[in-house]
């Protein structure tokens, strides 16, 4: 090619590509859910996985039609509707039926996530706020637990009559009256207890959550001080006299806290994206958790108190923005004087 002929190209930034994605982050999310959704199926039986299908069929479809009928490209192929199909049965009952968990699908995506203008726009969490939604509607449904086992197993269709329901380990019992639960510590870390069904095993979620932190999907921030946050707070104010560490480790290992933290909190739109920001978002969380299932009506409170600072993010990351690169004091402080002088001047 001659020196004439040559031509320079000049694009805006960033200049700098990546093969990793929204679909290959949410692609790893996916199966970093899988063995939390393998143990659910192991002891709740084939309705876990149908249910977890048919969700993400639900959350699929009201995408693609969503976007169909504005004639908006489509979005399904990002796989964040899959995520939040998953999610949304992992923080509900194996005994929910079908057609509750599509009305929650809904509320999900097209409520929640695309009447904001879709992935990256809206403020909430989706599955969360679609739990909360089903919660309000269908108390009943939504707190009718089931023991775990293959004898209470429920089926991919059929009637749940003959189940043998039973308490969580976090019931109002507990967290009210102080009264510890029949479930031993180790059926906690291991599964073998009533409960959503993404939230029973904490040693499914933590493996779960290793995994995205290897392979850089999340940071450790939030999951940590959030984790840490309802630590502190549940060991040095237990409850009714029981041991500051064994009333710890119930907290911890009990209700939706891991599922909450690791996959919940560290949704990428409606978590802070600063340093500082991420901390006190983690913080946050669990101070509202503590608060929540200490004093309020209701046992649980993960996602309550992450969809509460989910509308704080903003907050946050103006409040933990990082200062500028060879900016110092003195220099912020002569900038705030002229910023001050302009404004009385005009």
């Amino acid at each position: 090619m001659s020196e004439g002929t040559r031509k320079l190209g000049v694009a805006s930034s960033p200049h700098v590509s990546s093969p990793i994605g929204t679909r290959s982050l949410m692609l790893d999310v996916v199966i970093s859910l899988i063995p939390a959704l393998c143990i659910a199926i192991y002891f709740f039986g084939p309705a876990a996985l149908t249910k977890t299908a048919v969700s993400v069929a639900a959350c699929v479809f009201f995408e693609w039609g969503y976007r169909k009928i504005l004639k908006k490209t489509s979005t399904i192929g990002d796989l964040s509707a899959v995520i939040t199909g998953i999610l949304l049965v992992f923080v509900c009952p194996v005994t929910l039926p079908y057609w509750t968990i599509i009305i929650g699908d809904f509320f999900a995506i097209v409520v929640t996530k695309q009447l904001f203008g879709g992935l990256g726009k809206n403020f909430l969490n989706p599955a969360l706020s679609g739990r909360a939604f089903l919660m309000m509607s269908y108390p009943v449904l939504m707190t009718t637990w089931v023991k775990p086992g293959m004898a209470n197993w429920i089926p991919a269709f059929g009637s749940t009559v003959d189940a043998a329901t039973g308490a969580t380990p976090l019931s109002v019992d507990f967290m009210h009256s102080g009264i510890i639960p029949d479930a031993s510590l180790m059926d906690m870390f291991i599964g073998n207890i009533g409960g959503c069904v993404g939230e029973i095993s904490a040693l499914m979620l933590l493996i779960g959550g290793v995994y995205l932190v290897v392979r850089g999907v999340i940071r450790v921030r939030i999951p940590v001080s959030f984790i840490a946050t309802v630590a502190v707070l549940t060991f040095i104010f237990p409850k009714s006299g029981n041991g500051n560490f064994e009333w710890m480790m119930y907290n911890l290992l009990g209700g939706g806290l891991m599922l909450g933290a690791i996959f919940m909190a560290t949704d990428y739109v409606t978590s802070p994206v600063t340093a500082k920001g991420e901390i006190y978002y983690g913080v946050g969380c669990g101070l509202l958790t503590v608060f929540i299932r200490y004093f309020g009506g209701y046992p649980e409170g993960v996602s309550y108190a992450i969809l509460i600072m989910n509308a704080c993010s903003w907050l946050l990351d103006k409040a933990g923005k990082p200062n500028r690169f060879g900016v110092t004091p003195e220099m912020r402080k002569a900038a705030k004087e002229k910023a001050k002088k302009e404004a009385s001047a005009s």
